[in-house]
C-alpha cells in the first residue's frame, strides 16, 4: 500500500486536494474515478519526504482529540452522515494537522474505504484504543456512543497528564534555572575572583576544584559538549531497548514522591481505558489486549500479556495481575468482585476515579513539599560557591595584615 497526493474537480466543479491509499496508480486512479473526481495531478508520496514532514507537523492534543469526538458523536446523533460530518468538523479544525487527516479520511470513506481503515491511516493521531472504539461502534451501529465514550475518556486522560505536567514543571524549571546559574559562575564569575588571588597563594581545597572546574570548562568546553552529547545518546540508546526500558520505569516508580504518582497514573489510565472498551462492546481478551500497551507502561503491558494468556487457560482476571506485584491489592479485589458480579466496567470506572483522585491530591502535595526544598538546594549551590571563592580572599587578607 503507498499514500497517493491528488488535486481534482468535483462534480461542482470545485478544486479539491487530498491524499488516498492504494496498492498501485492504477487503483488510486480508479478509487477517484469511484469518488466522481476529475484528476488534476496524482502523485505518490516519497517514504522519507513523508517522515521528514511529520517530524514538524503540529501535534494533536489530547484536548482538540477529545473535542472532535463530542462534535462528532453530537452530529451523529443529530442525523447527519457520518463523511460529512467528519469532513464538516476537518474544514473548520484549527489544527492543520488534525484538518488534513479529517478532510482526507472523509474523501476516503466516501471511496469506499471503511471507516476503522480510513482512522487506522493516522497512527500518530488515533491511537489502537480509538480504533479499537471506532470498529466497535461502526460494526455495532452505536458510533455516537463511542465517541462519547471516547471524549470522555480523552477528557479524563487530559486531566491526568494535567496534573503530572503541574507536578513536575516547579521542579524541572528551578533545577534547570539551578545549572544554568551554576555554569554561569563558572565561566564568568569565577575567572574574576581567581584574578583577586596571588599566584603563590595556598587556597582551600574546595576552591582549586572550582578553579580547576571553570578553567576546565572554559578552556575545553569542546569536550564538555561532546561528552555529555555521547553521555545523553548512550542513555537514550539504553532506554529505547527492552531492557532499558524495563529498567527505566522500574526505577521510575520506585523515585521518592514521584514514584507513586506515575505508578497510580498508570493504573488510572489502564482502568479507564479497560472500562471503556468493556463498555463499548470489545471482548474482555480483547480489551485487555488493548488497554495494556495504551496504560502508557512496559511493565503492565507485558503483566496483562501474560495475563491473557492465563485467562485463556481457566484463571480469573484478578489472579495473575495480583501475582505480578504491579497491581495492588484493593485493585485486584475490585476486579475480581466485578467479575463475580457481571459489573466489571462499573468496577473499574470507580478504581480510575479513585487512583485519579489520589493523582491529583499527591500532586498537590508535591508541589506545596518540593517548592522550599528546591529554593533550599539552590541557595546551598550559590552559598557554598560564594563561600569557597571569599574564602581564600579573606585568608589572603588576614595573612598580609590589612
Amino acid at each position: 500500500m503507498a499514500d497517493y497526493i491528488y488535486e481534482c474537480i468535483n462534480r461542482q466543479g470545485e478544486i479539491v486536494k487530498g491524499k488516498i491509499t492504494a496498492d498501485n496508480n492504477s487503483i488510486a486512479v480508479e478509487k477517484l474515478k469511484k469518488m466522481e473526481l476529475m484528476i488534476v495531478e496524482l502523485k505518490q508520496v516519497d517514504l522519507a519526504v513523508k517522515s521528514s514532514k511529520d517530524m514538524f507537523r503540529k501535534k494533536v492534543t489530547l484536548g482538540e482529540l477529545g473535542m472532535f469526538s463530542k462534535q462528532m458523536a453530537a452530529m451523529l446523533n443529530a442525523g447527519i452522515p457520518v463523511t460529512r460530518a467528519v469532513f464538516t468538523i476537518g474544514q473548520q479544525a484549527t489544527n492543520p494537522t488534525l484538518k488534513e487527516a479529517l478532510i482526507t479520511i472523509a474523501q476516503n470513506v466516501e471511496g469506499g474505504k471503511s471507516l476503522t481503515d480510513a482512522f487506522g491511516m493516522y497512527p500518530n493521531i488515533f491511537s489502537e484504543l480509538y480504533l479499537s472504539m471506532i470498529h466497535s461502534g461502526e460494526v455495532g451501529g452505536m458510533l455516537d456512543e463511542s465517541l462519547t465514550r471516547l471524549a470522555d475518556q480523552l477528557q479524563k486522560e487530559k486531566v491526568l497528564v494535567d496534573n503530572i505536567k503541574a507536578s513536575t514543571f516547579y521542579p524541572r524549571m528551578v533545577a534547570g534555572f539551578a545549572i544554568i546559574l551554576f555554569i554561569a559562575m563558572l565561566v564568568f564569575m569565577v575567572p574574576i575572583f581567581k584574578g583577586f588571588i596571588p599566584q603563590n597563594a595556598t587556597v582551600p581545597t574546595i576552591t582549586a576544584m572550582i578553579f580547576s572546574l571553570s578553567d576546565s570548562i572554559r578552556g575545553r568546553w569542546y569536550l564538555w559538549l561532546a561528552s555529555l552529547a555521547g553521555i545523553i545518546f548512550l542513555i537514550y540508546l539504553f532506554v529505547k531497548s527492552p531492557r532499558g526500558k524495563r529498567v527505566w520505569e522500574q526505577t521510575k516508580f520506585k523515585l521518592p514522591a514521584f514514584g507513586p504518582i506515575l505508578h497510580k497514573t498508570v493504573l488510572a489510565r489502564f482502568s479507564r481505558t479497560l472500562a471503556t472498551l468493556l463498555e463499548g462492546g470489545i471482548p474482555v481478551m480483547q480489551a485487555l489486549e488493548g488497554a495494556g500497551p495504551t496504560s502508557g507502561s512496559l511493565l503492565i503491558k507485558e503483566v496483562v500479556h501474560d495475563a491473557v494468556k492465563k485467562i485463556e487457560e481457566g484463571k480469573n482476571i484478578a489472579d495473575p495481575l495480583k501475582e505480578s506485584n504491579l497491581f495492588p491489592p484493593m485493585m485486584t479485589q475490585m476486579i475480581a468482585i466485578g467479575e463475580e458480579t457481571g459489573s466489571l466496567s462499573n468496577m473499574l470506572d470507580k478504581v480510575a476515579e479513585f487512583y485519579e483522585d489520589e493523582v491529583t491530591t499527591l500532586s498537590k502535595g508535591i508541589t506545596a513539599l518540593i517548592e522550599p526544598i528546591m529554593l533550599v538546594v539552590v541557595g546551598l549551590i550559590i552559598g557554598l560557591m560564594i563561600i569557597a571563592l571569599y574564602l581564600p580572599i579573606f585568608t589572603a587578607v588576614t595573612q598580609s595584615g590589612i
